[in-house]
């Protein structure tokens, strides 16, 4: 007599998703478009030579120059994944950082965004929020189940931003990798579409021009707003 088996339902009407090479994402603030080369490095190496310190937990730079960012887009434009985007800020009109879909896997529903560097210019900015809001719309009406942010342990201050665009906390990975030389345990957060709706509106609320006052302080903080659609904290965070 064979085993009673808990088999999931199956998904009905889901078919996998397409992927995210040559989408151009434009919001009111921030604009997102491939990245290139020739027409982002110089421009991107510019406002990342404000504040070295943004390259602490990414495997990668400082670049000592302009010719050698360049060099390295040009190396990771090369490749499938993962796939790069250059982020304006519309209001400067300058390109202040990047970041990128990779891990993209359309057969399991499941994209994670990453390689996220935002320069000192575009840091704690509405544009800097409104990219994160774009690229989840994006990943989530392509038809992605799951969207993944992974980040440095140690890196707190991602961690908090995980938490406050609304992923849940889902656990360390142990000695995960070595980056330049030292241990990274890697902290895991995700959203999943059945969240999405609730998050779609917590940014709709936030990024309202009624959210902020004359001085551009927010008058309503996204944490809050996407608080009660987390399904898990971060335990790291309550006593940091």
């Amino acid at each position: 007599m064979a085993e009673d088996r808990d088999i999931k339902e199956r998904l009905q009407g889901w078919t996998p998703p397409g992927t995210p090479h040559g989408i151009h994402l434009s919001g009111h603030h921030a604009g997102l478009e491939p990245l290139n080369a020739d027409a982002h490095a110089a421009d991107i190496h510019r406002a990342n030579s404000l504040d070295p310190s943004i390259w602490d937990y990414l495997p990668y730079g400082p670049f000592a120059s302009a010719a050698g960012y360049h060099r390295w887009i040009r190396e990771v434009t090369a490749c499938d994944d993962p796939v790069f985007f250059a982020i304006r800020n519309l209001k400067t009109g300058h390109f202040g950082g990047v970041c990128s879909y990779l891990r993209i896997s359309p057969d399991a529903g499941s994209i994670e965004v990453g390689h996220i560097n935002l320069s000192a210019e575009l840091q704690n900015t509405i544009a800097a929020t409104e990219v994160m809001f774009l690229m989840m719309e994006w990943a989530f009406d392509a038809g992605y189940r799951r969207y993944e942010w992974k980040c440095d342990a140690a890196n707190l201050r991602s961690r908090r931003a995980a938490e406050r665009l609304g992923f849940s906390f889902e656990g360390v990975f142990r000695q995960a990798a070595v980056v330049k030389g030292r241990n990274r345990d890697t902290a895991w957060f995700a959203a999943i579409d059945k969240e999405w709706p609730a998050l779609r509106e917590a940014f709709r609320v936030w990024l309202r021009p009624e959210n902020f006052d004359e001085n551009g302080r927010q008058l309503e903080r996204l944490s809050d707003l996407t608080r009660l659609v987390r399904v898990a904290s971060d335990p790291a965070l309550q006593s940091a």
